[in-house]
């Protein structure tokens, strides 16, 4: 893939999975609510079932591109391989990034465009006010918060519904952390961010396809974008667990020796301590492997990125809803 660079206004980017019905309404919401005055690129994450074509987004009177990934790779890494992939073939003014479900609420784009123009801020991100999830999702939520806040020193308020400058698209396209989670990536790249409340929407369509396992490896992935934090936190908790399991088993040694011990009591103990003492080298041990290969582990190579995108569809807005294809 070579660089065009194609210029261009407003970009919206947005990731679809066996969700068809719900991206086509959201991109009719966008054409009404910026008069399509956008370029609608959609990351086909590998749908079987009903795959999303370039006809969905020209009959709402917008131009774009359907990118069909030769593979599903999940939402975190389509929306990596676009912003890679527009970062390498256009120079937009801004580049929107936002759920296809109707989640992230169109009606929210004039104050994220307007904050990102008006601010000398690189990045704006829709900070959630009031969340629309059951009970127990916010019980889970909260959990996952505290648990960030605890290994990485940090607070996460916010997700995948970004606006970005031309700077900050670049900037985040070549971060190999954006493969791994986009929001902590934004924390971690030193762009200026800007925060806008908003209210989270309701699905359009059906039910989310997020498990409680998706959901959970997408909590872990955020906290892997900050491995030498962590890393640095839990080899100070083990080095203090190791130390105090140290004078322990010297204490009871003593204690052995100068017969003040109770039979068994000494051969317990110090197998706990021992234990303990193993565990926190194995955890250090692991945590430092995790950190060494996570940087590694990111396709952002222009040829790997050809690799994953199989085709690409580019249409223009007409009336009878039809496209043209590009191979």
């Amino acid at each position: 893939m070579s660089k065009l660079a194609i210029a261009t206004g407003l970009i919206v980017l947005m990731p679809v999975y066996e969700d068809r019905k719900s991206a086509t309404q959201l991109v009719q919401r966008l054409a009404e609510k910026l008069s399509g005055r956008c370029y609608v690129i959609v990351m086909e994450d590998g749908s079987v079932d009903d795959p999303m074509k370039i006809t969905d987004i020209t009959a709402a009177g917008v131009a774009g591109e359907v990118l069909y990934l030769a593979r599903n790779m999940g939402h975190q890494r389509a929306i990596a391989a676009g912003l890679t992939y527009i970062a390498m073939t256009f120079e937009p003014t801004a580049v929107v990034v936002m759920d296809s479900d109707g989640e992230d609420r169109p009606d929210s784009l004039p104050s994220l465009l307007s904050k990102l123009q008006a601010s000398a801020v690189d990045a704006v991100v829709a900070q959630r006010r009031r969340r629309s999830e059951t009970l127990v999702f916010r019980i889970f939520y909260g959990f996952y918060r505290f648990i960030f806040q605890i290994l990485t020193g940090r607070t996460i308020r916010f997700g995948n519904f970004t606006a970005l400058s031309a700077l900050g698209v670049r900037r985040l396209a070549a971060m190999q952390e954006v493969w791994l989670h986009l929001a902590s990536t934004l924390m971690v790249s030193r762009l200026r961010i800007g925060f806008v409340p908003t209210d989270r929407g309701e699905r359009y369509f059906g039910r989310s396809r997020m498990n409680f396992v998706g959901l959970a490896l997408h909590g872990m992935r955020s906290i892997m974008v900050f491995a030498e934090d962590v890393l640095v936190r839990i080899v100070l908790f083990c080095s203090v667990i190791a130390g105090l399991s140290i004078m322990l088993l010297a204490t009871t040694t003593t204690l052995k020796f100068l017969g003040f011990a109770t039979p068994g009591w000494f051969s317990t103990l110090s197998g706990i301590l021992v234990v303990i003492l193993f565990q926190a080298g194995i955890l250090t041990f692991v945590t430092l492997m995790v950190a060494g290969t996570m940087r590694s582990a990111a396709p952002t190579g222009r040829d790997q990125l050809a690799l994953l995108i199989e085709r690409i569809d580019k249409g223009a807005p007409s009336v009878a809803g039809t496209g043209t294809s590009a191979r």
